[in-house]
């Protein structure tokens, strides 16, 4: 039996010395993992992958396309357990770029009670996402993948994205400051470029963010701001939240 967190630990650092080599090299596999470590709006299923990846090197005996201990039998192991207690101390401790909440409560990961073969189809989107979760686990299990190395492959991607990001951050941080000079942007180019952010693709977190301001804005005035956002990938009745944005008095 191995330390799941010592092992994640060590894989991670591994993988920072060496980010330049795949430890994959069938071209087909590497590019669904990569598929899985980028899809842009939906993280759950890499946190998903790295709870069964987990459970299957500590205990290489279970079957890893059965992570819920309600479809009985032998192999069974609690995914869940290994993403609460192991995987997400350790994204939150890096800040990796990927769900912060439990894979598990998501529409897709929630009350199955079967095994995780080929042929379930998960409903969620894009299908295409699942759809290589499935293939991944079964090559896992069939021995055509190492966990290990799949493991250390989701890391050298997640790594190598986190890195982007902060990049492109930093590079819109210097552009913000260059144009501090500039003239105000009127009322009504304003309102034109929040029509154009909400009419486009992946923007249903604009609205939340455009109240909040709003509510940040005015609240000398109004006597109420709006509360620190919180994790918006569960439902409110899961998390205890009562809406997307909170109010309170200033």
């Amino acid at each position: 039996m191995t330390d799941p967190a010592a092992l994640l630990e060590k894989f991670y650092q591994d993988v920072r010395k060496n980010l330049e080599n795949s430890l994959v090299d069938d071209d087909e596999l590497r590019s669904k993992i990569e598929f899985v470590c980028r899809c842009p709006t939906n993280k759950a299923p890499i946190r998903f992958l790295l709870a069964c990846l987990l459970g299957k090197l500590e205990d290489p005996k279970v079957d890893i396309r059965k992570p819920y201990t309600e479809i009985g039998g032998k192999g069974t192991y609690s995914g869940r357990s290994y993403d609460e207690q192991f995987v997400e101390p350790f994204v939150i401790k890096y800040k990796l770029p990927i769900n912060p909440t439990t894979a598990f409560l998501t529409p897709a990961f929630r009350n199955i009670d079967r095994k995780l073969s080929t042929d379930l189809v998960l409903v969620g989107r894009p299908r295409q996402v699942y759809i290589n979760v499935l293939e991944l686990l079964d090559h896992v299990q069939r021995g055509k993948l190492e966990a290990s190395d799949v493991l250390k492959e989701i890391f050298r991607f997640l790594v190598i994205i986190k890195t982007e990001n902060e990049t492109r951050m930093k590079q819109l941080l210097r552009e913000l400051k260059h144009s501090e000079d500039a003239l105000p942007l009127s009322s009504e180019q304003i309102v034109t470029l929040l029509q154009q952010h909400l009419s486009s693709k992946n923007s249903s977190r604009l609205p939340v963010l455009m109240v909040v301001a709003a509510y940040l804005a005015v609240k000398d005035r109004v006597g109420e701001t709006a509360l620190p956002l919180q994790s918006h990938t569960a439902a409110d009745s899961q998390t205890g939240s009562i809406g997307d944005v909170e109010v309170t008095l200033v």
